[in-house]
């Protein structure tokens, strides 16, 4: 059956992404005492009074007037609130206990009034104001009210109950559950601030999934997205660690979207770097992509608005990018436009292959031929005039491919030769864009420590050779 779909509106800063956290069990949204933290939809999976239930927290719903720096991106975010209320069964919608019933709340209540959504009210946050605040609320018109904390779970069970109750019911003939899980090829969209990211996230899902706009950082969470056998995840830009520093109110909250792009990386199977063609690969570019690499994800470079090069300036972007990547020839690279579409399909190809080659699928003999070739073409450096011997290997594990390689004296095997070991495995068997990682292991020696005696025979001639040498 299909699963209940459950919105999160209201005001910004009233506590949306701390009550989706609660109801979640999780702690994937982002939250911090800042107004408009949250502003792509954000999706997970709840249960509420044991019904499973798609829960979607939403960006902060706010009057362009009063915050005219920011205008667009609230214009965004409305209308991606509005995607959200077109596929919800029920709004919880979130008050802030403290302020009283603004006039946002009651321009929200309106306009809920105007779609006929099944609305509970949710006023968030009394254990500061007291329970007495909540009768205020009974003036937006809605009869389901109920006192939450979200931060400590005071009232929650009794939201949990209020929202089940208005739940529709389940459609058996409906198809199968398709509420968002970890499944699937995870792929995480990384880079910069502003090279285009969710461009290409809502480029590649055909419709306007995520807020795109001209400000650097406008994404600040990451976003798990479901595509297909994909599960996209839209990451916050990575800056340069000093220009997460400064004094503003805002340095905070960059350093844990940076940190949760960080995480987002770990559980990646593969990770797209959008780079910007006009500026290059640059060194935070570089960080980014060398964080990716020792997570084990597999990596894929799109450089992004190439559609406004010239052909010479695309050629000359070409070779820088192909120098700056000496390090790493394996690393796919791709020519795209995020806004024009060009270029884009073809990394569903990349991505398909870069995980089949993550999944290594090989046998143990395949590794030991190459293992065989690769030292017959060129032998381990000898340790301390003994010669270093490689007997075999084994798969060790995938995500990214590990291989364990059995022998003697091995620990003192030059990073060199692991490298050159590593671009073997890679070329003969196809493990495009994956890092390869090689595991050495020396086998131990069974008579180490153990004392030697000699026998009878053996003592007497011993004896026979001292008085000889002494004889002589």
């Amino acid at each position: 059956m299909l699963p209940r779909v459950v919105t999160l509106i209201g005001r910004p800063n009233v506590g949306k992404s701390t009550l989706f956290n609660r109801l979640c069990r999780t702690r994937d949204a982002l939250v911090a005492d800042y107004a408009g933290l949250t502003r792509d939809r954000h999706y997970g999976t709840a249960m509420l009074a044991g019904i499973r239930v798609t829960l979607i927290d939403t960006g902060g719903l706010a009057d362009p007037d009063v915050h005219p720096d920011n205008a667009a991106v609230f214009e965004a975010v409305d209308a991606q609130v509005e995607s959200a209320l077109d596929e919800t069964d029920v709004v919880v919608f979130v008050v802030d206990a403290c302020d009283g019933v603004a006039t946002a709340d009651e321009d929200i209540a309106r306009r809920l009034r105007r779609r006929g959504a099944d609305v509970v009210v949710a006023v968030n946050k009394v254990d500061r104001a007291g329970a007495d605040a909540v009768h205020e609320f009974a003036s937006l018109g809605f009869e389901a009210v109920v006192p939450v904390a979200a931060l400590s779970g005071r009232g929650c069970p009794a939201l949990i109950e209020t929202v089940a109750s208005h739940l529709p019911a389940p459609d058996r003939a409906a198809e199968p559950d398709q509420a968002v899980t970890g499944d699937g090829v995870r792929v995480a969209v990384a880079g910069r601030p502003n090279v285009g990211k969710s461009t290409l996230i809502n480029r590649l899902l055909g419709e306007d999934r995520q807020v795109v706009h001209d400000t650097p950082g406008t994404t600040r969470d990451a976003i798990d997205i479901p595509f297909g056998r994909y599960l996209l995840i839209d990451t916050a830009g990575v800056r340069r660690k000093g220009r997460t520093a400064s004094a503003s109110g805002t340095a905070m909250v960059e350093k844990f979207s940076i940190v949760k792009t960080l995480e987002a990386l770990e559980r990646a199977h593969v990770v797209i770097l959008v780079a910007d063609a006009h500026e290059g690969i640059v060194d935070q570019d570089l960080h980014v992509l060398d964080y990716a690499v020792q997570a084990g994800a597999g990596v894929v470079v799109a450089v992004n608005k190439c559609d406004g090069l010239s052909p010479a300036d695309r050629q000359r972007v070409m070779a820088s990018v192909d120098r700056r990547l000496t390090f790493a020839p394996w690393i796919a690279v791709r020519y795209i436009s995020a806004l024009r579409g060009r270029g884009v399909r073809a990394l569903t190809d990349d991505i398909d292959a870069i995980h089949r080659a993550g999944a290594f699928e090989v046998t143990t003999p395949e590794l030991n031929r190459v293992l065989a070739e690769a030292v017959r073409e060129h032998a381990p450096p000898a340790v301390r005039s003994r010669p270093v011997k490689l007997r075999y290997a084994h798969k060790a594990g995938a995500y990214p491919p590990r291989v364990v390689i059995h022998g003697n004296q091995t620990e003192a095997l030059p990073a060199s030769y692991r490298r050159y070991l590593a671009s073997r495995f890679r070329a003969e068997l196809g493990l495009v864009g994956v890092p390869v990682v090689i595991e050495t292991k020396t086998a131990d020696n069974p008579y180490a420590g153990k004392p030697n005696p000699l026998n009878r025979r053996q003592l007497k001639r011993r004896a026979r050779l001292i008085r000889h040498r002494r004889g002589r």
